[in-house]
């Protein structure tokens, strides 16, 4: 039942058509787990909870950082340094008291994601990367449990419904119907790779949590069968039909896959030894010998915020000034995280190079394992 303070809370909702008190009190009695309280989840979050829904977990590990915060709107300056879950459980209990929040201050695993989603109604994707992407997708076709997609990169953004049971109890597609299986990793930047627009990922996290409203409560229809595609530039939209992959190793015609993998390794696996790395504890040590050229690829912006030394070359112009780039000695690679470097070598190495070493995670592994004190963005 709904008390008072709800039915006034809740009034704009209720006196829908077709939603009414019944649609309300389906929110309500709902569980919703979030995976990700980042750009696509602060938007999810602050509209499931200020919805109504009854009880809704928070799943993730990060810390906010400063260059979160023109994009992750559940979050301020004082919340820099704190886990993102929790700093999520605290506004949105400052927004909705009536929900019951539970957070997991933890990554999502092949060991612990069925125990988890288990014990929700449906989940909402709010991770930013392939390996939890596959795992969720997977975990939620074995549980029988609905998946809301989003996924956001610079201008443009996808919303989608998977396993999702009709009126007849018909299940339509998952995310593995798009992608039985992942590209190459250097195929896939990351936001902090190749940036995000501010705004977007409020479009996508606020439709993804119409979608999740829309199953609970079942009115309209939902994304289930379609891939809704979404261009800020020009504010363009397409929707492509989604149909069953008979390669599906999940649910196609030979299925293959019948429990949780390593999915790290399944996404990382994809491309033959792409080339060879080092660690940051590693190029510590080297730099110490100075026996290896230092070529830093991000942008003179970014080695302005945080550097190690070393050459500046960014990406976009290394082919156009190979010659300034020994080839008579080791060179290690870097930029943010380690996308931009591996393209870098895959273009040296057209070039002739054979020298080339990745720097495994970038600046973001130095300022995390080597000095705790380097600004980050």
């Amino acid at each position: 039942m709904l008390s008072k303070e709800e039915l006034i809370r809740y009034n704009r909702q209720i006196i829908l058509p077709d939603f009414g008190i019944d649609g309300q009190q389906k929110l309500k009695a709902a569980s919703v787990l979030v995976i990700g309280a980042g750009g696509l989840g602060a938007p999810n979050l602050l509209y499931l909870a200020a919805a109504g829904v009854g009880h809704i977990g928070i799943m993730d590990f990060d810390e906010v950082s400063l260059s979160n915060l023109h994009r992750q709107v559940l979050f301020n300056e004082q919340s820099v340094g704190k886990n993102k879950a929790q700093v999520a459980k605290d506004k949105l209990t400052e927004l909705n008291p009536n929900v019951r929040l539970q957070i997991y201050e933890e990554p999502i695993t092949a060991q612990n994601a069925m125990e988890i989603i288990g014990a929700y109604d449906l989940v909402v994707d709010g991770s930013d990367n392939l390996p939890t992407r596959y795992l969720v997708n997977d975990a939620c076709y074995f549980l029988e449990k609905p998946l809301v997609y989003g996924a956001i990169f610079r201008f443009e953004g996808q919303v989608s419904v998977f396993n999702y049971a009709d009126e007849n109890g018909l299940r339509g597609p998952n995310y593995r119907d798009l992608f039985p299986s992942p590209p190459p990793p250097d195929m896939v930047p990351s936001c902090s790779e190749g940036g995000v627009l501010g705004v977007l990922p409020g479009i996508i996290g606020a439709m993804q949590a119409n979608e999740v409203i829309k199953i609970i409560t079942g009115i309209g229809i939902t994304l289930s069968g379609k891939l809704f595609l979404y261009d800020a530039q020009d504010v363009s939209t397409r929707t492509l039909n989604i149909q069953a992959n008979p390669d599906n190793p999940l649910s196609g015609v030979n299925p293959t896959l019948t429990e949780l993998i390593d999915y790290e390794a399944f996404c990382s696996n994809l491309v033959e030894a792409i080339q060879n790395e080092i660690t940051v504890q590693e190029l510590q040590e080297l730099k110490k010998a100075d026996s290896i050229h230092l070529l830093d690829v991000r942008e003179d912006y970014e080695y302005d915020i945080a550097n190690i030394g070393g050459q500046l070359i960014p990406l976009n112009q290394v082919v156009d000034r190979v010659l300034e780039i020994p080839n008579d000695r080791p060179v290690v690679v870097m930029c943010k995280s380690g996308g931009r470097s591996q393209n870098a070598i895959d273009l040296l190495k057209k070039e002739g190079f054979d020298n080339l070493i990745n720097l495994k995670g970038g600046i973001l592994a130095w300022q995390k394992e080597i000095d705790h004190n380097m600004d980050t963005y």
